[in-house]
């Protein structure tokens, strides 16, 4: 299923609205989606002032639609996800280089970025921004492709800098080719499928490994089809929207952000790595797609790593039973472990467990069956109930963290957790009250 085939297919089902009105791709367009953030439809902005293309939004921002995507529900997804992780590990389908790729049907003979539906976000932004294309890049050693989403800012026409984080693959396959003296060919991809930009987030993949076969077993072990590049040996997605052709410069550094990041907080402006366009091209009627940094990539991380990291706390930690990357931890920075210790210790063995599974971590809460994990109330009082700081708190100091978490400067911090479960054998001084169930319909309520 290709972008503007999944988009019908979310008309069909009601969970796309349509932004009939002009709107300014400067700071407008993120405002009026910014009110819809997390809701059960996607936005199609259709007219975007001084822009030829519509963008749609918010494709992630809710896991009902998200699941819609791969037709699941919102809850099925991590164990889809999972599924398809491990049909990839065991049988891969490599992807395939087609002839006369929808990609390629307009090819523009300026090279204009200015041109795209790229809009500016947040009021500090400093430019426009691509911040959920499919770059695609190859081990300058060994070839082999890596599928990463990166932001990407406009600084000219055929310009951009963009961040790459500490530990990505396509930072180490940059490091390798700089060493060279050697430009980072890349293609940048915009309007792809789900499975694509899923196997792009996707943890628990390797450096050796062609993550465009995990996009693959996303859509029933079916190759991904690939278009030939005209100026660069990587490959484009057959049938994204749009398909930028460039290459990341060596030794180059120039200006990006600030960026309203995934934390809610400005990643600040600096002096990053730059990217030179060779080429862009297009399908007729292109529909480009833009993300708002939230609950889109809360969402995106938790649906898309939760499947492995239960599978892995499962096989270390006995009674664990579910895992939440929570929204109120930007989804990756902080995690709910949902499990019934048969023995005292063993809740701050899931909390170890977790921040070796998921490095970016720095909060673990276990908690009991009992408790919702997707209830931030919930797992509040638990933590209030049944956490005791005087023993029930783990702390590593100086740790290796994200680097976009502002509390970890420079990628290092501590990680902590709690451990709100309650102790064996005293389960009957938490059991918690219950009231008799009734069915409503027998009832005259007015």
């Amino acid at each position: 299923m290709d972008f503007r085939t999944m988009i019908q297919s979310l008309e069909e089902k009601g969970m796309i609205a349509h932004v009939r009105t002009e709107v300014d791709p400067v700071h407008e367009l993120a405002g009026v989606a910014k009110r819809f953030e997390g809701g059960k439809k996607a936005l199609i902005f259709d007219k975007v002032k001084g822009k030829e293309f519509p963008v749609v939004c918010g494709l992630w921002w809710n896991r009902d639609v998200l699941g819609a995507q791969f037709g699941v529900s919102g809850r099925e997804v991590p164990a889809y996800i999972g599924n398809a992780l491990e049909r990839f590990h065991s049988a891969p389908v490599p992807p395939v280089i087609v002839g006369a790729p929808p990609c390629q049907e307009i090819v523009e003979g300026d090279i204009d970025l200015t041109r795209l539906t790229i809009p500016t976000l947040a009021l500090e932004d400093g430019g426009a921004y691509l911040d959920d294309s499919v770059v695609i890049a190859k081990d300058p050693d060994t070839g082999v492709r890596n599928t990463s989403i990166h932001r990407i800012m406009v600084t000219g026409k055929n310009r951009c800098t963009m961040l790459m984080d500490l530990g990505r693959h396509l930072r180490d396959y940059y490091e390798r080719a700089e060493k060279k003296g050697q430009p980072l060919e890349i293609t940048i991809n915009n309007g792809v499928p789900a499975s694509v930009y899923t196997c792009a987030i996707t943890a628990g993949t390797a450096i050796d490994e062609d993550e465009l076969g995990l996009a693959a077993a996303l859509q029933g072990d079916k190759a991904i089809a690939l278009s030939r590049s005209r100026t660069v040996g990587v490959e484009g997605i057959a049938s994204a929207e749009v398909v930028l052709e460039g290459r990341i410069l060596p030794r180059v550094r120039e200006p990006e952000g600030p960026f309203g990041e995934v934390t809610g907080y400005y990643a600040q402006r600096d002096d990053r790595w730059v990217v030179e366009i060779t080429a862009i091209t297009r399908r007729r009627d292109t529909m480009m797609q833009t993300l708002l940094p939230g609950k889109e990539v809360w969402n995106s991380i938790g649906a898309c790593s939760e499947a492995g990291l239960l599978k892995t706390l499962s096989k270390q930690v006995p009674g664990v039973k579910n895992v939440y990357l929570a929204h109120a931890n930007c989804g990756f920075y902080g995690c709910v472990v949902q499990c019934d210790p048969p023995r005292a210790g063993f809740g701050k063995n899931a909390i170890l467990a977790a921040f070796g599974a998921f490095p970016p971590l720095n909060m673990v809460t276990v908690v009991n069956s009992d408790v919702d994990i997707f209830d931030a109330e919930d797992v509040m009082r638990a933590v209030t109930l049944r956490f005791d700081p005087t023993k029930d708190l783990v702390v590593v100091p100086a740790a290796a963290c994200h680097e976009l978490n502002p509390v970890c400067p420079g990628g290092l911090g501590a990680k902590y957790g709690f451990d709100a479960t309650i102790p064996p054998g005293e389960e009957e001084r938490y059991r918690r009250v219950a009231f008799r169930e009734v069915d409503l319909a027998k009832y005259v309520i007015e």
